[in-house]
């Protein structure tokens, strides 16, 4: 005897309920009241809750890891950001940037080594994507 998976059915419907009725069940499945967004905020949110509810939420490990893959992304852009400007920054903020980026240089028989700071990866990529975003508004 095969079993039913309600889920895939329950998801797909949200594309059609009524806005008042995707509120309801907000209300229902994360007992308090909706936030104002709109509605494909609402619908997808939904759909993530209605999920982890039926089969659970994520393994700690892979949050971990959706997290470091985030951090990375985030360093990879404010890092392209930064080589066209490179040239125009003082010397000073240059230096900053660099003591930001580099834990330890080394230099051995197979060449240099430089171990770069993942925190200061993604402290760089924060303060970098929020003055772009500040920029563009």
């Amino acid at each position: 005897m095969t079993t039913h998976d309600p889920i895939p059915a329950r998801l797909a419907a949200l594309k059609t309920t009524p806005t008042s009725e995707l509120k309801a069940q907000w209300r229902d499945l994360f007992d308090s009241e909706p936030p104002p967004f709109n509605r494909r905020y609402l619908e997808s949110r939904l759909a993530y809750r209605i999920q982890e509810l039926a089969y659970g939420d994520l393994k700690p490990e892979t949050v971990k890891r959706l997290e470091a893959l985030g951090e990375q992304l985030d360093a990879r852009a404010a890092l392209q950001q930064l080589d066209p400007l490179w040239d125009e920054l003082f010397p000073a903020e240059q230096a900053r940037i660099v003591a930001l980026l580099v834990e330890r240089v080394g230099i051995d028989t197979e060449g240099l080594n430089v171990r770069l700071r993942v925190d200061g990866l993604v402290g760089l990529a924060r303060e970098m994507l929020t003055a772009t975003a500040d920029a563009a508004a």
